[in-house]
């Protein structure tokens, strides 16, 4: 039985997971930004590790890749990119990943919006979606535009509502915080706040999440409700609605990017 378990890694700084799978014997890890907890990890439970999967280049994501290559030989796949050296198979749209060793299978998606070259991985029940969603938010927008983006957004709201998110970070308490200046009656965001707070005074993560759950509660999932249109005209002061959802995208990641 595969067991998915988050390993928080430069904790106070970036709050990342690494996400480790494994069946008691072999192990995959995604995104590995710092290589120590993850061989404390592997070496305490006596792991061989199959395979390191990479989103993207920013290197809270990749920087462990290195200490990790020098005592395991395994492979890395990781976006078509000559900015991430350790990558060994370069994947990209419609390519797809399998370790056999555990009996996976991921879909690979292509979804620019926080960088040019992110991807996600999509496969049994499960999201490794790196920067691209988090809990109640999405990535900064470093590189792409607001267009390119939002279409990402809705092609992973596209996907099966009981697929489990495993994103890159614990920011879901903050998250919410700004989600409830955009959508302060929304019962579902209502509750997953109190749901949050039971969580992180457990010292519990807040993730996974659902597809159905970012939908219901996410305002960057949520572009064409009233309220939220309304909210954004308000803290703006905008005299006219925006022109369409990739617009209204725009305006609340200009606003989260101040909060």
């Amino acid at each position: 039985m595969l067991e998915i378990v988050p390993i928080p890694a430069l904790t106070g700084t970036y709050d990342n997971y690494i996400w480790v799978v494994h069946d008691g014997t072999h192990a995959i890890v995604v995104d590995p930004g710092d290589a120590a907890p993850v061989l404390a990890y592997l070496q305490a439970q006596r792991l061989a590790l199959s395979a390191i999967l990479v989103t993207h280049r920013h290197g809270d994501h990749i920087n462990g890749i290195p200490k990790l290559l020098e005592v395991y030989n395994t492979r890395v796949y990781g976006p078509r990119s000559e900015l991430i050296p350790t990558v060994t198979h370069h994947i990209g749209e419609g390519d797809s990943v399998d370790i056999a060793e555990l009996g996976l299978h991921f879909d690979i998606l292509h979804l620019p919006g926080h960088l040019p070259e992110h991807i996600v991985y999509v496969g049994n029940g499960m999201l490794f979606c790196g920067d691209m969603l988090f809990g109640c938010a999405c990535g900064k927008m470093f590189v792409g535009t607001p267009q390119e983006f939002h279409h990402s957004l809705q092609r992973l709201a596209a996907l099966p509502d009981e697929i489990k998110v495993y994103c890159a970070h614990e920011y879901t308490e903050s998250n919410i915080r700004f989600a409830l200046l955009c959508e302060p009656s929304n019962v579902a965001l209502q509750q997953r706040q109190r749901d949050t707070i039971a969580l992180r005074q457990q010292d519990l993560p807040t993730l996974p999440s659902t597809i159905a759950l970012e939908k219901a509660t996410n305002p960057f999932m949520r572009c064409n409700q009233p309220e939220i249109i309304a909210n954004v005209m308000r803290h703006f002061e905008l005299t006219a609605p925006p022109a369409d959802e990739a617009a209204v995208f725009a305006a609340l990641r200009a606003w989260r990017d101040r909060f």
